[in-house]
């Protein structure tokens, strides 16, 4: 009786602007574009053909009505003898998440999941959103399959806490450490292809935090699920076994060179330089990985640049200054790296009181402006040119342009609200003002104690 009430309610209210505006059916096939004996047995045939969300929102414009025009009478076409249409209910719980009308999400999913088994459906809608690149908006769809999911093995529960995970990083860093502690209790219970996407973000959101120790336990897991699939795939192959192709984001090449790149760079960033060459050696020369479509081969040659350019940074670590020009060729042959590799430059020119003025004045101007750019990863590096490029300039009695470094480093620690990047800029800054620049180990000394 409520829906049947819900059903003469919205066409009655349709019927109301039919009559304001003085639209037959035919003027309403022109308008909409709707074909007319669709139209005909939706308004007017008993029982009446439900009505779709499509048309609804058509009806609207028609009419001259904003978005969402008559959705909360909706629900009654999509839940027939509590039986629910999933070709009405799913484009319209969509379409309420794109129109922000959670409020009558709640309401429906309320009724929808007085049947435990439609918890497939928010599932769909979260996964649909989600592809379309409404991450915030599948959030919400994927919390409710996680508070409303009995078994928490199930594939959709492990999906849907990574797909939050994923939904839920951004530019804040506490925000993030929140949100991978929080996911780190269920990666391992996704199948083989979500974990290497899984494992990859996790590396790189403990690479933003700094935490090295967490970044090459996640890139060993990473190396060794990939080399996993690597020899299964192999095996399958050998045994003529049909593949099924991985649902990863990436070419499986990508996971695995990762491994072996992130390590590196967490060995790099604890100063153990000679360890960290060995993984470089590898990623370098990753040729020799079989059934390489154009994808793969194209990956493969980013990691050999990219293995090239880290191998002379991290002789420039050990104080070899000769590589000085090969490095200079390096960044004029790849001008997209240029940040990360000017990063590394100046922290070895720090760490070995090099000179490095020739190649800091023939690249800077390549870096990104603070505004432009748009992940927490190159704002970080960002953020770490300035900071040493300030200490280069300063330990080199170029006062006023250590100065502005420091600007530019603490404008970049407030916008990523980098609590320990902004304590490091405070007591460099409060040291240089006092005019005790000279004394650098005591500053570095209590940024280190701070927390920096």
């Amino acid at each position: 009786m409520e829906q049947s009430a819900a059903i003469r309610c919205l066409r009655s209210e349709i019927d109301t602007q039919m009559k304001k505006y003085g639209y037959s059916l035919t003027k309403l096939n022109k308008l909409t574009g709707i074909h007319l004996g669709y139209l005909s047995e939706t308004l007017n045939r008993r029982p009446p053909r439900p009505i779709t969300i499509n048309l609804l929102d058509n009806l609207a414009r028609a009419f001259h009505q904003s978005p969402g025009w008559l959705y909360e009478l909706y629900p009654g076409e999509c839940f027939s003898d509590q039986k629910v249409s999933r070709p009405r209910m799913i484009p319209f719980l969509m379409r309420c998440a794109e129109l922000g009308r959670f409020e009558l999400i709640a309401s429906t999913t309320s009724k929808l999941l007085e049947n435990p088994k439609n918890i497939e459906i928010l599932f769909y809608v979260a996964e649909q959103l989600f592809e379309k690149g409404l991450q915030s908006e599948s959030a919400h769809f994927y919390r409710l399959v996680i508070e409303n999911e009995r078994d928490s093995f199930h594939d959709r529960f492990a999906i849907s806490q990574y797909r939050l995970f994923r939904a839920s990083l951004g530019t804040n860093a506490e925000e993030n450490k929140e949100a991978v502690v929080r996911f780190e209790l269920y990666y391992n219970r996704l199948a083989e292809d979500f974990q290497l996407d899984a494992l990859l973000q996790m590396t790189n959101v403990y690479y933003t935090l700094e935490n090295w120790k967490k970044v090459e336990r996640c890139a060993d897991e990473l190396r060794e699920l990939a080399g996993k699939v690597y020899e299964n795939q192999l095996r399958m192959r050998d045994n003529t076994k049909p593949i099924e192709p991985l649902k990863s984001e990436r070419h499986l090449v990508v996971y695995y060179g990762q491994g072996f790149l992130l390590k590196g760079v967490a060995l790099t960033m604890q100063e153990q330089y000679e360890e960290a060459k060995k993984y470089v050696s590898v990623y370098s020369n990753l040729g020799w990985f079989k059934h390489l479509d154009e994808i793969g081969k194209k990956e493969v040659e980013k990691f050999r640049v990219w293995g090239k350019g880290n191998m002379l940074m991290l002789n420039l670590m050990t104080g070899n200054q000769n590589v000085l020009p090969d490095f200079s060729d390096f960044l004029e042959e790849n001008p997209t790296d240029t940040l990360p590799y000017m990063l590394g430059m100046m922290e070895a020119a720090n760490r070995n009181n090099l000179s490095v003025d020739d190649v800091v004045n023939r690249f800077s101007e390549r870096l990104p402006h603070p505004d432009t750019v748009t992940t927490h990863i190159k704002r970080k590096q960002l953020f770490r040119f300035w900071y040493e490029k300030a200490i280069y300039n300063l330990k080199n009695g170029r006062r006023s342009c250590g100065i502005n470094d420091l600007l530019s480093a603490l404008y970049l620690a407030e916008k990523i609200q980098y609590s320990s990047g902004l304590r490091k800029m405070i007591l460099l800054m409060l040291y240089e003002v006092d005019g005790m620049i000279e004394q650098q180990g005591i500053i570095q000394k209590m940024v280190e104690e701070s927390g920096g």
